[in-house]
């Protein structure tokens, strides 16, 4: 029985809130094309908050849906999960999450920082994983590539005398200012703030402070241009917009 009830409790907020969501998920999330997301776009309004009209594909994962707030115009792709558990996702106007990223709160520590926001037209690249338990903002315009990884949360490791897991955590959160771009399988740690304009090179690993309008890469990152400084002249290239 003790089993049971910590099931329940890391997936909704309460016994009739997980009986309501998961109703809704049999009876309707598994329903494919543009008719399954109109009417996700109606019935879901019931477990989450929504401003405007939300386009949900079938396949979805919520969990804590109350806890999640839609914008206008947000898409959520195939396959994709996001895990709310207090203080909740929040995803701004025209923003995309696609196929396979994880949007994961797991805040089951009561930190109140906890967290993910997202803003307006920015999108969560393919099987991109966000972990939230430090609390994560991201800007307007902000773009990652497949498999990027955000994670604002560490473990503790210091003592070798008692397992990592027995020794805690440490979340400072991590900051996303607008218009930044990351690149394929990037890794942004705890603590980081990445600031407006700048672009992180596929593959590498952030452990600190990014200043904005330049590039990083590398493992750890470290600035290789500043953009500002160091304009690219493009010659014979075709530029789509």
């Amino acid at each position: 029985m003790e089993q049971v009830k910590l099931y329940l409790s890391r997936q909704a907020s309460s016994v009739g809130r997980y009986i309501l969501e998961q109703t809704l998920y049999l009876l309707i999330g598994w329903i494919p094309t543009i008719i399954g997301v109109g009417i996700r776009a109606i019935f879901y309004r019931l477990i989450l908050k929504m401003n405007g009209l939300a386009a949900i594909e079938n396949g979805v994962r919520l969990r804590f849906a109350n806890y999640i707030h839609l914008a206008q115009g947000v898409y959520l792709d195939q396959g994709t999960y996001l895990h709310a558990c207090p203080n909740g996702i929040e995803i701004g106007k025209g923003s995309i999450v696609m196929h396979g990223a994880v949007l994961h709160v797991y805040n089951f520590r009561n930190m109140p920082h906890s967290g993910i926001k997202i803003g307006q037209d920015s999108l969560v690249g393919e099987y991109t994983v966000i972990r939230g338990q430090g609390g994560i903002t991201i800007g307007d315009r902000v773009y990652t590539s497949p498999f990027t990884q955000i994670i604002a949360v560490n473990h503790i490791f210091d003592d070798p005398a008692r397992p990592f897991i027995e020794q805690g955590i440490t979340a400072k959160g991590i900051v996303i200012e607008d218009d930044v771009w990351i690149g394929a399988s990037a890794i942004i740690t705890d603590g980081v703030r990445i600031g407006k304009g700048a672009v992180i090179a596929a593959g590498a690993v952030v452990t600190s402070d990014v200043a904005p309008h330049t590039v990083v890469a590398g493992v750890p990152g470290r600035v290789i241009r500043n953009i500002q400084d160091q304009p690219i002249v493009r010659k014979n290239q075709t530029v789509y917009f």
